[in-house]
């Protein structure tokens, strides 16, 4: 991948031509994803660190972030589903990728075809693995997933005992490259955490020996015993933060921005939007912008989130409908053609998520229709 700047931004609103008008667009920056990757190689070291690059890395574009952390020097990855992987595999020849949705039968082939390594969640799963590897005349790498109380995937407590006493038979022709399992509370002050690492210690201690991994983005935060070999975070490198603290160790990575397509004035008592939920109080000047819910901007910002314009910040007044978003720009100089940024530098993504009543994740993944620029040039320290 060029290590350039992939795209430019496109010319202001009174410039554009054509189809080089974008009424709103997701900047996604590369330095900042590989400067975050490379913060938590410097806090877990020596541990291992790995990607997590499923919902096409978490809506920022698997097909650009994964080669530049691969040149950040992550050589591990994470993907949920199959399809995700068979992706990934055409931009990644050499890299290890993980499937955590497991290895249901139909599954086998494309995963042997891809060279992709299963997360076995279950004893089928291990079963339908060494079939194959049976099969194939080869030894096949595997994760063993175990679960210590999330309760969804992984092997629960009576599949475990039973790999435990025929773990010979059982992972005939597989080599366990991992042992994983997954926190349900790593960002906050639980007592389950320690439950957890507990029981994982456990079940290590029950199967042949393996590298190990509990912790993800908040995970890793908790404490070098959280560690084991290898960490495994996905959305604080993407500009999340790990830390319930005030100062995020993270870099700003996705910025959202769109265009104010026009500025009015309303009297007080007129209302905005579907619904007029928002009546002013005042004579109010109005920004619409060029964003809204099938964009991925949460419906719940109405008359609660804000944006920024030239660094001010705007509430947003009315509902978000599906593709516009008003502010109140009272007492601010704002024309139509400038930028509203919705998620960036200003208005932060904990801030997007907070009032939104949702987590990063959710804001992250549900990014949609605009098209992404690509910031950075990836090979250097950020």
């Amino acid at each position: 991948m060029d290590a350039r700047i992939l795209r430019r931004h496109p010319p202001a609103m009174g410039q554009a031509k054509g189809d080089d008008f974008e009424a709103a667009r997701l900047t996604v920056r590369l330095d900042a994803i590989a400067a975050n990757y490379r913060t938590y190689c410097r806090m877990t070291g020596p541990c291992a660190v790995a990607a997590v690059v499923k919902a096409d890395a978490y809506g920022m574009g698997a097909a650009a972030v994964a080669p530049a952390l691969v040149q950040a020097g992550c050589d591990s990855f994470f993907v949920a589903r199959l399809a995700e992987g068979v992706a990934l595999r055409k931009f990644l020849p050499a890299a290890r990728i993980f499937v955590l949705d497991g290895c249901q039968a139909d599954a086998v082939p494309a995963l042997l075809t891809h060279r992709l390594i299963p997360a076995l969640n279950s004893l089928a799963d291990i079963a339908a693995w060494s079939a194959a590897a049976s099969a194939a005349k080869t030894t096949l790498d595997a994760v063993i997933h175990v679960d210590t109380g999330m309760n969804r995937l992984g092997l629960g407590p009576d599949e475990l005992a039973i790999l435990s006493g025929q773990s010979a038979k059982r992972l005939a022709g597989l080599n366990v490259v991992l042992m994983m399992s997954h926190l349900a509370c790593a960002d906050e002050d639980s007592k389950m955490n320690g439950e957890q690492l507990s029981r994982f210690r456990q079940a290590l201690a029950m199967l042949p020996p393996a590298p190990a991994s509990l912790a993800a983005s908040h995970g890793a935060f908790l404490g070098m015993e959280y560690h084991f070999d290898l960490v495994r975070p996905g959305v604080a490198l993407y500009g999340a933060n790990p830390q319930n603290t005030a100062q995020n160790l993270m870099q700003t990575a996705a910025i959202v921005t769109g265009k104010v397509l026009q500025v009015r004035r309303i009297d007080r008592g007129d209302s905005v939007g579907y619904a007029a939920t928002f009546r002013a109080k005042r004579p109010t000047m109005l920004a619409t912008v060029a964003l809204g819910y099938a964009d991925g901007i949460p419906r719940s910002l109405s008359n609660t989130g804000a944006a920024a314009i030239h660094g001010a910040r705007a509430d947003i007044v009315g509902r978000v409908s599906m593709d516009l978003i008003t502010l109140d720009v009272t007492d601010m100089e704002v024309n139509p053609g400038d930028e509203a940024e919705i998620l960036g530098e200003t208005i932060t993504l904990g801030e997007v998520a907070a009032s939104a009543g949702t987590n990063e994740y959710e804001i992250l993944t549900r990014l949609r229709r605009m098209p992404r620029v690509y910031e950075g040039t990836t090979g250097k320290d950020s």
